[in-house]
């Protein structure tokens, strides 16, 4: 035990406290991308494969919007509106004939889908990365690194993203008949819902916060063709540790998973800490299938 002890004490203090704050920014990130996903399950029992790639594509709607205006801000939200439109199109024209079918149908839908929207994109813009700049160019100084405010201000964005969806889903009335359907979908269409404008209406949504989260990430990466593929890989683990269809669970899944790589890294490389947040979704599937955060069942 001593020896442990003189371990983690010879870790600096100001080094913890930076990859707390990497950790944070990541995870509300990633749980905007999550809440996206895990709401489209949850409503739909669909496990939405193109959810990268929609995350991919408003970074690159992003992208040509803030050439055409030079405002990233009008760029974020005519992304996500623009994504939200192409979604439930999509839903319309693909997964709307499906509802009811085997599962299988569905997975095999938007994997189809995933590749199709990210060879066009590979056709369309190329392989070269995109480069879009940051809004807020200022640092502030975290010890002995100058910390960008734009990380702190993404960070914060998403959590009022996901505030705002929040209360809709429990006080706007589109928000009452989502949280309906989730309970009862029989029910929910006995008593006029209706369910399959619900379902459009949940694609649509999810797929504006995908696109929202490729639009603000775009800055610190760039924008190619292939940038939705580790994060949608990661929001997978995020939903499943968090528990299938729960957004609570998500949410916080995201920036534990995300604080876990972040202090893995301290000791590790970031490619091998990553190997951590498989560890953990191969246990959470061995040992509590209905995830770490969901509410316990009798």
């Amino acid at each position: 035990m001593a020896a442990i002890g003189q371990f983690f004490h010879a870790i600096p203090l100001d080094l913890i406290i930076i990859q707390t704050v990497n950790g944070l920014v990541t995870g509300m990130i990633l749980a905007l991308i999550a809440s996206g996903l895990t709401l489209i399950f949850g409503i739909m029992d669909v496990v939405n494969f193109a959810h990268g790639e929609l995350f991919m594509l408003g970074a690159y709607i992003g992208f040509v919007l803030y050439v055409a205006t030079g405002s990233f801000w009008l760029a974020l939200v005519g992304s996500s509106l623009v994504v939200a439109i192409l979604g439930a199109a999509l839903q319309i024209a693909t997964l709307r004939p499906l509802i009811g079918r085997d599962p299988l149908n569905t997975i095999l839908v938007t994997f189809g889908i995933s590749l199709i929207l990210q060879n066009y994109a590979l056709w369309e813009f190329g392989s070269t990365v995109r480069r879009v700049p940051q809004p807020v160019n200022q640092e502030f100084t975290l010890f002995y690194l100058q910390y960008p405010w734009y990380r702190i201000l993404i960070a914060g964005l998403s959590a009022a993203i996901i505030g705002a969806f929040w209360a809709f889903l429990k006080y706007g009335k589109f928000g009452i008949w989502i949280r309906a359907t989730a309970q009862d979908r029989v029910m929910a269409q006995a008593m006029g819902i209706p369910v399959p404008w619900v379902y459009t209406g949940v694609f649509a949504i999810g797929a504006a916060m995908a696109a929202a989260s490729g639009v603000l990430f775009a800055p610190l990466v760039g924008v190619s063709h292939t940038m939705g593929l580790d994060w949608v890989l990661q929001a997978f683990i995020v939903v499943v540790v968090g528990g299938m269809g729960n957004l609570g669970g998500s949410i916080v899944a995201a920036i534990f998973i995300s604080l876990l790589e972040a202090y893995a890294s301290i000791w590790l490389d970031p490619s091998q800490a990553v190997i951590l947040s498989f560890v953990v979704l191969i246990l959470t599937l061995l040992f509590r299938p209905t995830g770490l955060f969901a509410p316990a069942t009798r």
